[in-house]
C-alpha cells in the first residue's frame, strides 16, 4: 500500500482479523455469556471449565524494520525489502497450534477484556511478507518498519464444584480452580515509515521503531536507499537470542519422574462410572492402550476397581492420583500428547508427576458425581460417546454437553 511518509502508518491487510466473538466456534460462549466465579453451575458442568484472564500485558514490538534514506531527486514510491525484527506466535498454555474451544475462548477473553482485535487461531508473524510499499514525499532519514502490539499474560480456569453454604449445606458453583497457564497472543499489524524528528504518541508502534533508528547520523550524507541501524541490529539479536533460550527450554528433554515407593491409598475402592448407565473406566490390560468404557462383570479382575491416593484438598477441591487395583498402574496422559486435544488417558507405573495427578470436583453431598481435570495439561476427562470400548480422552473444556460428568461410586 503507498502513502504519503510523515509520521503515518495504515494496516496490512495479512493482519486483520475477525472479532474474537465472530472468530470463535459456535459451541464457545462468546465472553459475555461466559459463567463469572460465584454463578450457580449444575451437575453437567463438574467436567467442564472456562477461563478467567488473570493478567495482561500490551507491548508495541517491532516484527520487520529497515533504515531508508530519501535524497532529493529520490522521492517518490519506492518498495523497500525489510528484515525480520522480532516473530511473535500464538500460543495458550502448552498448546503452540491454539488447538481446543478452551484455548480459543480465553483469546476471545483477552480481546474482549482488552478493547482489542487479537489473534484467535494459531498464526506467527514470520509469515509476514518483508516487503514494503511507500511514497516518501521529502528527502529525509527513515525507520520502514511493521509492527504489533503483543498481549502477554496468564489465565485460570473457571469449573464447577460445590461450595459449602453458611446453613451448612452446599451448592453447585462455579469456582476459581487450582489450574493456571499463559498465553502470548498479538493484534492486527500496521506498517508506516517515521522519522528522527516525526512526534509521535508515546508506547506506540510507531515510536518503538522510532528507538530503532540511529538518530545521531540522520543529518549525515548518505547515498539514497538502506541505512544500517546498529541500534535495531542489536535489537533483533537480542530479540533472537531470547527466543533460542526459550526454544531450548521448550525442546529440554523433561526430568524422568521420581518413582515413588508407595502410594498412600484410601481403603475404598470406587467405580468412576456413567451417571445411569452400566458402563464405568477400564484400565487396560496392556500398556500401549487405553483406559475405555466397559462393563463391570465378574471378568473385569478390578480392571474397573479405582483408589484415590495421595489425597490432598485445597478450597474444596480434590487432588489425587488414580490407582488401578486391576493392573496396578495410576491414570496418566502420555506426555507425547500431553497438549493434544482429545488424547487418550492411558494407566502407567506410578510416578511423582503431574500427568498422573488429577483434581477431582464433586457435587453436593449425597451425590457421587464428579469432574475429573489433569493437572498438567489442565483439559477434562470425558468421551466422544457413550459404547463398549470407547476411549476415555482429554478435553481443552471439557465435554459441554455433561457427557464428562462421572459417578464415583463405592464398590
Amino acid at each position: 500500500m503507498a502513502a504519503t511518509a510523515s509520521a503515518a502508518c495504515v494496516l496490512t491487510a495479512a493482519g486483520l482479523t475477525a472479532s474474537p466473538a465472530a472468530a470463535a466456534p459456535a459451541t464457545t460462549a462468546a465472553a459475555g455469556d461466559a459463567p463469572e466465579a460465584g454463578q450457580s453451575c449444575t451437575t453437567a458442568d463438574l467436567g467442564t471449565r472456562h477461563p478467567y484472564i488473570k493478567t495482561s500485558e500490551v507491548s508495541p514490538t517491532i516484527t520487520h524494520f529497515k533504515g531508508w534514506y530519501v535524497t532529493e531527486g529520490t522521492t517518490g514510491t519506492h518498495t523497500v525489502n525489510t528484515t525480520t525484527q522480532t516473530t511473535i506466535s500464538v500460543s495458550v498454555g502448552l498448546n503452540g497450534n491454539v488447538e481446543g474451544s478452551f484455548a480459543i475462548e480465553t483469546l476471545g477473553k483477552v480481546g474482549a477484556s482488552l478493547g482489542l482485535n487479537v489473534q484467535v487461531t494459531y498464526t506467527s508473524t514470520s509469515s509476514v511478507s518483508d516487503s514494503i510499499t511507500w511514497n516518501f514525499g521529502q528527502p529525509g532519514y527513515y525507520g520502514l518498519y511493521k509492527g504489533t502490539k503483543k498481549v502477554t499474560g496468564t489465565y485460570g480456569s473457571l469449573n464447577c464444584n460445590r461450595v459449602q453454604q453458611g446453613d451448612g449445606s452446599y451448592a453447585l458453583k462455579w469456582v476459581k480452580g487450582p489450574d493456571t497457564g499463559s498465553y502470548t497472543t498479538y493484534t492486527t499489524l500496521e506498517e508506516g515509515a517515521v522519522r528522527c524528528e516525526d512526534k509521535v504518541p508515546a508506547n506506540s508502534i510507531m515510536a518503538k521503531a522510532q528507538t530503532l533508528l540511529d538518530c545521531g547520523s540522520a543529518t549525515a550524507k548518505h547515498a539514497a536507499g538502506p541505512v544500517p541501524s546498529a541500534k535495531a541490529t542489536a535489537a533483533r539479536h537480542a530479540a533472537e537470542s531470547a527466543a533460542k533460550a526459550t526454544k531450548s527450554a521448550k525442546s529440554a528433554p523433561a526430568t524422568a519422574p521420581t518413582i515413588r515407593a508407595a502410594l498412600t491409598c484410601g481403603t475404598d475402592a470406587y467405580k468412576i462410572a456413567v451417571p445411569g448407565k452400566s458402563l464405568s473406566w477400564g484400565a487396560p490390560l496392556l500398556a500401549a492402550d487405553s483406559v475405555r468404557l466397559r462393563p463391570s462383570t465378574i471378568f473385569s479382575a478390578h480392571l474397573d476397581n479405582w483408589r484415590l491416593c495421595n489425597v490432598t484438598e485445597h478450597d474444596g477441591v480434590l487432588e489425587a492420583s488414580l490407582w488401578n487395583w486391576g493392573n496396578g498402574g495410576c491414570a496418566t496422559v502420555a506426555e507425547q500428547n500431553a497438549a493434544n486435544e482429545g488424547a487418550a488417558l492411558m494407566t502407567a507405573p506410578c510416578a511423582e508427576d503431574d500427568l498422573q495427578r488429577f483434581y477431582i470436583y464433586r457435587d453436593v453431598s449425597g451425590s457421587g458425581k464428579i469432574g475429573v481435570q489433569n493437572k498438567y495439561t489442565g483439559y477434562m476427562i470425558g468421551h466422544d460417546r457413550y459404547a463398549d470400548g470407547e476411549s476415555l480422552r482429554q478435553y481443552s473444556s471439557g465435554r459441554q454437553d455433561g457427557t464428562g460428568t462421572y459417578d464415583l461410586v463405592k464398590v
